[in-house]
């Protein structure tokens, strides 16, 4: 069984839009996009620098166009057939439109409005996220909690992201919890998933609700808790609530271990997933879409593993 993923804030880099924009149609998809959510895509992803593309409001919709552009590159979804589909943070969006729940052009407004909430939120105090890499879960996250952070994402693998104001997260880099090797800043703009998103849910769940959510067509399986949701609606509410409660991703990975993953395709900006899946998910194999010379790997091992 095939698992299509789509990555995070945080896995953005400048320019890593400009190679999609030369495969025939895609500039031209990427405009109208862009037309539809008053933010031009084509500047931020070709030629905006790192400040430019950290800005919450901008990075989220240019991750899930990013996310839905190579997708189509490499065959639609109904192509590629996958068993399962998820995302990480704001990439559940992108899933969401992979699994039917929403159509692209939805799956843009909502995003172009959760990144302007969550980018006002994080206005409010100045907050960041920090990645842990090595220790005992356990020990970490106590130690966090002592500090006043938040583990936003239990990533799995070795990792955990904090998340809170700039002080708490400088005191975190002067005083490690024991075991962990290094503490290393995300390019994000807030302390996303933790109580300083709390006035983005309200926002979000206002624009939700003009949306007609579709059950998924393919196994969804959620940041909450690892679980495959079913329902659309219920898809929807927890991409909501998600936005200020902790992403697990270790779970989402327990998830796919359990439906019998074979084989994993994360979409652009490929990288972070695939290689929490190498360290997690032993025997499964994975596959980054960086950029168009991915493409023809990917549906290599699409062909092979596809209808396991």
């Amino acid at each position: 069984m095939l698992v299509l993923v789509a990555p995070g804030q945080g896995a953005q880099t400048p320019g890593f839009l400009t190679p999609w924009l030369e495969l025939p149609g895609a500039a031209d998809r990427v405009a109208a996009w862009s037309d539809a959510i008053g933010l031009d895509l084509l500047h931020y992803g070709t030629q905006a620098d790192a400040d430019g593309i950290r800005d919450t409001s901008v990075a989220q919709p240019l991750l899930v166009a990013a996310g839905l552009l190579s997708a189509e590159a490499l065959g639609g979804v109904a192509a590629v057939a996958p068993g399962a589909v998820a995302g990480h943070s704001v990439g559940e969006i992108t899933a969401a439109a992979f699994a039917g729940v929403l159509d692209d052009s939805a799956a843009l407004r909502l995003v172009r409005r959760r990144g302007l909430a969550m980018a006002e939120a994080a206005a409010v105090t100045e907050t960041g996220m920090s990645a842990l890499l090595g220790g005992d879960p356990e020990t970490s996250v106590a130690h966090l909690e002592k500090l006043g952070l938040t583990p936003a994402n239990i990533n799995g693998a070795g990792q955990i992201v904090a998340a809170g104001t700039l002080e708490q997260l400088a005191a975190l880099a002067e005083e490690k919890p024991e075991g962990v090797r290094k503490v290393i800043p995300l390019k994000v703009a807030g302390a996303f998933h933790t109580r300083h998103m709390a006035p983005a849910v309200e926002v979000l769940a206002k624009a939700a609700a003009g949306l007609e959510p579709r059950d998924p067509k393919v196994t969804y399986v959620s940041n909450k808790d690892g679980a495959a949701v079913t329902g659309g609606a219920e898809v929807l509410e927890r991409l909501v609530g998600q936005v200020a409660n902790p992403v697990r991703w270790d779970l989402c990975m327990e998830t796919f271990k359990a439906l019998g993953a074979t084989a994993l395709i994360e979409v652009c900006p490929g990288g972070t997933l695939t290689g929490l899946a190498k360290r997690a998910l032993p025997g499964v194999r994975t596959l980054a879409l960086k950029t168009p010379d991915d493409l023809e790997a990917a549906r290599e091992l699409v062909s092979e593993y596809a209808n396991d």
